[in-house]
């Protein structure tokens, strides 16, 4: 076996790297929380995950996007964070999809073929959508919620969708994936009450832009890739 991943087999044995290495991940949002997942997973020895972002690189993710440095910024965020995970494990099977997720391009990816989803984007109809199709098909999911103008990552929780409080997001996601018959999802939240940024930024859009430090989206990250690894060691 890969002696990179050495002090990972010292905890799960060869036959738990070749089941990640024949294991398949898909990744929407590779942001703050998304990009940090995705480095868990790829540092596990997950053997094939596909990234689905639209967006590029912007000067403002370099406070807490693992792909943002300088060189990269103006970059398609899936192309940097390919990059990245091959420098980590070229063998790695990587996809990229320049893709704005909505119920709208919903069928332009195939879920089917995947062993875990993992939900790290930001727009609502776009998570639902996931859970939704998630329970259709029975891939595994894992969804993270709201980690901007948040503080203390030691707050974050892993649970089902409908044990949640405190969270804004969290409500609105029970609210209407129960509407929609969706029984259970397992998220990701925080229980800090969300704080009030200081100032918007100028030129921006109309939407609230929310305040994020270096360590709440990527701890809430890491804790999803723990998650799947350890859901996918355990099939």
């Amino acid at each position: 076996m890969d002696s990179r991943f050495l002090r990972n087999e010292m905890l799960i044995g060869e036959e738990g790297l070749k089941k990640l290495a024949g294991a398949s991940v898909v990744v929407f949002g590779v942001g703050g929380v998304g990009s940090s997942a995705i480095e868990g997973l790829a540092r596990s020895g997950v053997g094939a995950i596909t990234l689905v972002d639209s967006d590029s690189v912007d000067i403002t993710n370099l406070n807490r996007q693992l792909h943002a440095v300088s060189e990269t910024v103006g970059e398609s965020k899936v192309k940097a964070m390919a990059e990245r995970i091959l420098s980590i494990n070229p063998k790695a099977k990587i996809t990229q999809m320049n893709l704005f997720y909505l119920p709208e391009t919903a069928d332009e990816i195939d879920l089917a073929g995947f062993d875990y989803i993992v939900d790290a984007v930001d727009t609502v109809s776009a998570k639902i959508e996931l859970a939704v199709q998630a329970q259709k098909l029975s891939v595994p999911i894992i969804s993270c919620m709201g980690t901007g103008n948040k503080l203390h990552p030691e707050l974050l929780r892993v649970t089902d969708i409908y044990k949640t409080k405190m969270c804004p997001l969290c409500r609105v996601m029970r609210r209407e994936l129960s509407k929609r018959g969706v029984s259970r999802l397992k998220v990701v939240y925080s229980e800090e009450p969300p704080l009030v940024p200081s100032f918007q930024p100028e030129g921006g859009s109309k939407r609230s832009v929310p305040g994020s430090m270096p360590f709440v989206p990527p701890a809430a990250g890491f804790l999803i890739a723990s998650q799947v690894v350890l859901d996918i060691l355990a099939m």
